[in-house]
């Protein structure tokens, strides 16, 4: 798959998408990189712990409640981010929104890629722009409620039908990756079941992107606050490794990328 200039394996190896938030109040990093200069530091260190992709996010979007943003505010975050990132850094840029207007305004000022965190249903002019870009696109699982009668089914259904919508918009199947969601719209129960199952999203044909990185998750599972659950995130990243996964998205990108190169060595060993 190719996203920016630069190709990518669908299957074989796990990246890392390092998150960028230019945000005031995300859950883990809310007001850190809103400076420009401090961000582009940022991306730069990244960069040197080996990130192969940047996932660059204008609005929180933490469970318990966040300020949903019009599309002149997001916009005024991320373009001039997007923009300065691409002129200091030859990186792939993924832009994390679910709104059309944001995606149009991103894809002008050079995002690589759209990750949409409602999987093309919270907009429905989403669909028509990824694909009028022939961008790829990164299209999540999410519900309003966790309210299921067969966690894995239902989650598998709700991706069909965000799989259906991407290709009748015209997206090509070769620029979609799916994502589980893994903290939107589920239970404490599924966001584990859901890490443990993700073979049986192999079903699709999609490549996968697991992001778990800090969440509550692993918080309430090990009791500990959002500054102090790297090894949690990297038990999660570890099985994203072992089941597949094309994509980790995460904070701590050193950490990450030493874990997939054991994980990916001991897979490997056999072979």
């Amino acid at each position: 798959m190719k996203i920016g200039n630069r190709e990518f394996q669908t299957k074989g190896h796990t990246y890392v998408m390092g998150i960028l938030n230019v945000t005031p109040d995300s859950f883990s990093d809310g007001g850190k990189w809103n400076d420009r200069d401090r961000a582009l530091k940022h991306v730069e260190e990244m960069i040197a712990e080996g990130m192969d992709i940047v996932d660059i996010g204008g609005e929180s979007t933490r469970p318990g409640g966040y300020t949903l943003l019009s599309d002149e505010e997001e916009i005024a975050r991320v373009v001039p981010m997007i923009e300065s990132v691409k002129a200091n850094f030859d990186i792939p840029i993924s832009l994390d929104t679910y709104k059309s207007g944001v995606a149009e305004a991103g894809i002008r000022a050079g995002a690589n890629l759209i990750n949409d965190i409602w999987g093309l249903k919270y907009d429905n002019r989403m669909a028509e722009v990824i694909a009028k870009s022939g961008l790829p696109c990164c299209l999540m699982h999410n519900r309003k409620e966790a309210d299921y009668r067969d966690f894995m089914q239902d989650v598998a259904a709700d991706l069909a039908d965000t799989i259906h919508l991407a290709e009748a918009a015209g997206i090509a199947d070769e620029k979609i990756i799916l994502d589980p969601g893994v903290g939107f719209g589920k239970t404490y129960e599924n966001n584990l079941e859901i890490i443990n199952c993700l073979e049986e999203l192999n079903m699709f044909g999609y490549p996968l992107l697991l992001g778990c990185s800090r969440k509550s998750v692993i918080g309430l599972t090990l009791d500990l606050p959002v500054t102090e659950r790297v090894e949690g995130t990297l038990v999660t990243t570890m099985f994203g490794v072992q089941k597949g996964c094309m994509f980790v998205r995460v904070h701590d990108v050193k950490e990450n990328v030493r874990t997939i190169k054991m994980c990916e060595a001991i897979l490997n060993s056999s072979k």
